[in-house]
């Protein structure tokens, strides 16, 4: 069963489709969100070398591979951090596939850092700025440890710029915790059971994280403080755009609940339907947990039985003989579990997944690794049920499972099963998860704590001037994104547009062609929005290009009906030259006294046609703005169409 009940849990509020939710529902939820939103700075070099940045290597091309074995290291407290500690259990081989050209030799730890990029360091004054943040007096580099490989280091370089912005969010604010400047981490290839590839092209691009206070209190508001941010960051024009540039990791949590990180988020759009979706898996979480309260007196007291099942007893061996080494079967009894493994928690998901997800990370055992009674899988048939029941001595209120993998590896799956059953009596865990196209996520790591950071010993702290400070602030756009919306607004311009305007900071352009020309603002906003968006991703054009065709309108004394359809032939064959766009476009110049004399036809044919003056003016319009096009401003021409049918 992977639907959710028609009623609640316990009192709880039952599962609402994404399409159904209202604020209230959140409301009484007691929804919370924060962000993390990185992006990546447009710098010639990396953050704390000299190798270029930006430079990517083509899948499969590279000159050498080094692997590595992560292991945890104490932080300045003496503990080791759980994240740490849970990928160290998972005995992973990383394997980086290294191009020459995109990496050094402190990309893979064999040289101490550079002094950090002083160019990536000013771009990120300049965005805490627009943050309405406060500067640091020095900047301290600290180590943020990553034992999944993603870093060759086994630890992530990063500093904080600025603290305590802020962020307009229709009549709130959102405070802004920190700005921080820091490398970026390895692309993965592929992680399939112990064994975990990278590319080290992006490794060590200069990015910015953008972190929040959990102000956000509904899904569409998370969302547009995550467009706000980028709006804002990609205003500054100092910034890259495209696949992987931003990344969001959202933070998710409900009353009763606790912190869950999504990670990696890669489109604003989806962040939604993963908030809501998350928050209901938490609820039902919480359900779980009252029940598994309700069942058992002293959860402390709680262990699950397991047995290895021989190849004649066990009723999943043809799965398991796809498993690679010695495939090794064990059945589960989980006391107190009984109906819980197939609960609700997210659409498509339930209960059981949790334990297979983990079972995947954890114990590097790819899906499928288990089945339980409560699912209609063929493998546990009844009578195969019945005959594990009675070895496991199961009781009718207790869950039963058989999971199944590398004979190396089944002590660590059947911990790893033992610890989140022991977690649900928590209710729910601190933890970051892995979006899904679906819009619900999966386990991918604990949560990292506190124990995580710690100071660089390798680089110096480096003050910040307040000539430095101003320099930065005399480089910041003239408009904020929110003074950008209310004159979009203001212009009457389509509000289908905004979003690509903003993000693609076009805005300024848009001034400039009004300030430069006498076109109409609402015209020029259309022109960005909707005209060079439909060549915008097929081609190199930029927003200038709009500016310099309108320039060469007015010295033709050509109207600016032509700029829309110009825009695609200069677009597709920029070397071309103007001439043969307008001959692309299928302008054909004419005299006004040869369009005056077709609209008096027009006038006389058309009482004929429509007795109606509204639908004569149109008809009228029509046959003439093909002809009129360029030659003639056509909100004259209507004018005079007007008159002549008075």
């Amino acid at each position: 069963m992977t639907e959710p009940a028609n009623r609640s849990q316990r009192g709880r509020i039952a599962y609402v489709p994404f399409e159904e939710a209202t604020d209230s529902l959140y409301s009484d939820l007691g929804f919370r969100c924060g962000l993390e939103v990185h992006q990546q700075l447009a710098t010639r070099q990396k953050l704390f070398c000299r190798c270029p940045a930006g430079l990517y290597q083509r899948d499969g091309e590279f000159d050498s591979q080094l692997v590595r074995h992560m292991r945890p290291t104490l932080s300045e407290l003496g503990e080791y951090d759980g994240t740490a500690l849970m990928e160290f259990r998972t005995k992973k081989n990383i394997t980086y596939r290294i191009k020459g050209e995109t990496a050094c030799t402190y990309d893979i730890d064999d040289t101490p850092p550079f002094a950090l990029n002083r160019e990536a360091l000013s771009i990120a004054i300049e965005i805490a700025l627009l943050l309405d943040a406060s500067i640091v007096g020095e900047i301290h580099v600290t180590r943020k440890q990553y034992l999944d490989g993603s870093i060759p280091t086994g630890f992530q370089r990063t500093a904080i710029v600025g603290i305590d912005g802020a962020i307009p969010l229709g009549d709130r604010v959102i405070r802004i915790i920190q700005l921080s400047v820091e490398e970026d981490s390895c692309r993965e290839v592929s992680d399939i059971g112990h064994e975990r590839v990278y590319t080290t092209d992006r490794l060590g691009m200069p990015l910015v994280e953008t972190v929040t206070h959990p102000d956000m209190r509904t899904p569409a508001e998370a969302a547009d403080a995550a467009n706000y941010i980028r709006y804002l960051t990609r205003s500054s024009g100092k910034v890259n755009t495209g696949i992987g540039a931003a990344r969001e990791d959202v933070n998710v949590s409900i009353e009763g609940g606790t912190r869950v990180e999504i990670k990696g988020v890669q489109h604003i759009r989806d962040i939604p339907r993963l908030t809501h979706n998350e928050a209901f898996r938490q609820n039902a979480l919480l359900g779980i947990r009252d029940d598994l309260l309700e069942r058992v007196a002293d959860p402390e007291a709680w262990t699950l039985r397991h047995v290895v099942l021989s190849p004649e007893e066990s009723p999943c061996l043809p799965r398991a003989l796809g498993v690679p080494g010695r495939p090794v079967v064990v059945a589960v009894a989980l006391p107190a579990f009984s109906g819980i493994l197939s609960r609700f928690t997210s659409p498509g998901r339930c209960f059981a997944d949790e334990l297979s997800d983990r079972l995947k990370v954890v114990a590097c055992i790819e899906k499928p690794n288990l089945a339980h009674t409560e699912g209609a899988d063929p493998a546990l048939a009844p009578d195969a049920e019945e005959r594990l029941r009675a070895r496991l001595e199961v009781e009718p209120h207790d869950g039963l499972l058989v999971l199944w993998g590398p004979e190396a590896d089944l002590p660590t799956a059947v911990e790893t099963i033992d610890e989140r059953c022991r977690w649900a009596f928590d209710g729910i865990p601190n933890e970051t998860r892995k979006a899904i196209p679906d819009g619900t996520t999966i386990f991918e790591r604990v949560l990292p704590g506190p124990d995580r950071m710690y100071p660089d010993t390798d680089s110096a702290p480096i003050p910040i001037r307040e000539e430095e400070i101003e320099t930065a602030r005399s480089h910041l756009p003239s408009t904020r994104p929110a003074d950008q919306l209310d004159r979009l607004r203001s212009w009457d311009v389509p509000t289908d547009t905004y979003d690509f305007i903003l993000r693609s900071n076009l805005f300024p352009q848009i001034e400039r062609l009004i300030e430069s020309t006498s076109i109409s603002p609402r015209l020029a906003g259309t022109l960005f929005g909707h005209t060079l968006r439909s060549v915008w991703y097929r081609t190199s054009v930029d927003g200038h290009l709009l500016l310099s065709l309108a320039e060469e309108l007015e010295t033709r004394k050509l109207t600016y009906e032509l700029l829309k359809p110009l825009v695609r032939p200069a677009a597709e064959e920029p070397t071309a030259g103007f001439d043969a766009w307008l001959e692309r476009s299928g302008f054909q110049p004419r005299t006004r006294d040869e369009i005056n004399r077709r609209m008096e036809e027009l006038v006389a044919e058309s009482v004929a046609l429509a007795p109606d003056p509204t639908k004569r003016r149109n008809w009228i319009m029509g046959q003439l703005r093909p002809l009129a096009i360029g030659s003639v401003p056509l909100r004259d021409l209507a004018a005079e169409v007007e008159e002549a049918l008075r």
